[in-house]
């Protein structure tokens, strides 16, 4: 998993509430990406293409370019700025890895569906929680199409916009120091071996009765 330390890039607004995880990674009879076979259900790899699909392409699996996403600066933001209750709906983790598929590192959002939320530290994705108040000015600084330049620093848990403001947020420890090393949950585990080993020694030495 790629560590996210400071990400420095365009951002695209994307104010629309209750976007749920069947909009982000539609089934196969709601995406021509996959009714035409341009996609991939299965493989990771490809599930970028089928990210937003229903929206992102005609009838005919072409772009569309009344879409946000296929509109220049847009077409290639690393971090999104939703409305709430973002990745709502159900549990599907493709979801995530299709944002990521496109490029998309960080999602800034007043809220999250829960099991979303945790999917993307999960995958390498920063979700961020900020205020209504403060997305929506977000989103309104983003849509200047001249591609000004959003900083998301996990380091500092801070998101800066173009207008030089500095906003806070908040993540759980366990989760900022597993993004900024680049561990996914088993990688996270592996380095605590030493310690768990250690549990379990003491563990059996209080408890010599038990054999396993």
């Amino acid at each position: 998993m790629q560590p996210f330390t400071k990400l420095s890039a365009v951002a695209v607004p994307f104010p629309q509430p209750n976007i749920n995880t069947d909009d982000i990674y539609p089934g196969p009879l709601a995406s021509p990406v996959v009714r035409l076979k341009k996609a991939s259900m299965r493989d990771r790899a490809d599930m970028g293409l089928n990210c937003f699909a229903a929206w992102r392409y005609d009838d005919e699996a072409e772009p569309n370019p009344d879409f946000i996403l296929n509109q220049p600066p847009y077409d290639h933001a690393e971090i999104l700025i939703a409305g709430e209750n973002f990745g709502c709906g159900s549990s599907r983790e493709m979801a995530v890895w299709a944002l990521a598929g496109i490029g998309i590192r960080c999602i800034i959002a007043p809220s999250f569906g829960d099991i979303f939320f945790n999917n993307c530290f999960k995958n390498g994705v920063l979700p961020v929680r900020l205020a209504a108040e403060e997305t929506s000015a977000l989103r309104a600084l983003a849509e200047d199409r001249s591609g000004p330049t959003f900083t998301v620093d996990l380091l500092a848990k801070t998101v800066t916009g173009p207008d030089g403001r500095v906003r806070p947020f908040e993540v759980v420890e366990y989760y900022r120091q597993a993004l900024l090393g680049g561990l996914d949950e088993i990688n996270a585990t592996l380095t605590r071996l030493e310690r768990i080993d250690a549990f379990e020694q003491d563990y059996r030495a209080q408890r010599p009765w038990l054999t396993y």
